[in-house]
């Protein structure tokens, strides 16, 4: 009996992959077993992976492969922090390609996703179809201090008066590093509140038209201390493991390799300079502009823009 191809995005395959030095990182297959391969690559860093992010992947056509990163949602640790760089989460992902015997698949991310699939594309080109991104962050200290210090200063500077705020008076000439350093702070009392107001500034920035606009109208959700703040202090303080510029003087490297960059028009925290730059030394990807979006997935336009891009660089090369 023929089997008809499926028509829901829940997982067909879900296991936890031991990859060493006290992690095991929950994967999950979406799709059907002889699809184009696609490799979905989340955010933050330490946000993990979400049902609606399978919605990019045509479940008829496609063996989607999404992850949760070391230490991130429903992957496990000993230590979430411990042994957790960008050369370790390169490594993951080619460990999952190998398990899965899969010689090439189309890799697809955004935002720090799209940091983590330059990296390993260029790192690993041969095992790359194409790439789709969005909102290009290169993982450089300009990017940074633009996205939480220029831009809400200039655009939000209520928000940027909060965030600053919230720190003592002889911290706020260099509020990043002061709020990397209490957010890894071990004490509760000190990384708590940090926390929360990293997270909440970082959720205004990613929307055009936020709910709320000021730290002093947003509460914790009760759902115990965000995960992304961690993750992104202790990336974000060391350049994000890589070397100064690495990821835009090494895109000579993706000569031939067909990509699409989704871009937010009013994107703070990952402007379209960046992704135009990444352009420039790229000249096989092409932008698709998102006019009215800002950052998230979840702006208007976004999500159908990346679906099409999806579609588009598979239809051209199915990876196998």
């Amino acid at each position: 009996m023929t089997q008809s191809p499926p028509t829901d995005r829940a997982p067909f395959h879900i296991r936890w992959l031991d990859v060493g030095d006290g992690h095991e990182i929950y994967v999950e297959e979406v799709g059907r077993l002889d699809g184009i391969p696609a490799l979905f690559l989340h955010g933050g860093p330490g946000s993990g992976c979400r049902p609606g992010q399978r919605e990019l992947f045509d479940p008829a056509r496609f063996r989607a492969i999404l992850f949760d990163q070391r230490g991130a949602g429903r992957s496990k640790s000993s230590n979430r922090l411990a042994a957790n760089t960008t050369d370790h989460l390169v490594a993951d992902i080619e460990r999952i390609r190998t398990e899965l015997g899969i010689a090439r698949w189309l890799v697809v991310g955004g935002s720090w996703g799209a940091t983590l699939a330059l990296a390993y594309a260029e790192r690993h080109r041969e095992r790359v179809s194409g790439l789709v991104l969005r909102a290009v962050f290169l993982g450089t200290r300009a990017e940074l201090d633009w996205a939480f210090v220029e831009a809400p200063r200039r655009l939000r500077p209520e928000l940027y008066a909060d965030f600053v705020g919230r720190l003592p008076a002889d911290e706020r000439a260099n509020p990043l590093d002061a709020y990397w350093r209490r957010i890894l702070d071990p004490d509760p009392a000190v990384h708590t509140k940090a926390a929360w107001a990293w997270h909440d500034a970082e959720r205004v920035l990613s929307e055009v038209a936020p709910a709320r606009n000021r730290l002093s109208d947003m509460a914790p959700d009760g759902s115990g201390l965000p995960a992304t703040p961690f993750f992104e202090a202790h990336y974000f303080r060391r350049d994000c493991f890589l070397t100064p510029n690495e990821l835009l003087d090494r895109a000579s490297r993706l000569d031939g390799l067909p990509g699409v960059i989704v871009q937010g028009r009013y994107d703070l925290l990952c402007p379209p300079a960046t992704s135009f730059a990444l352009a420039q030394a790229w000249p096989d990807a092409r932008i698709d502009m998102v006019e009215g979006a800002g950052h998230a997935m979840t702006e208007p336009g976004v999500m159908a823009a990346m679906s099409a891009a999806v579609d588009e660089i598979a239809a051209g090369d199915r990876g196998r």
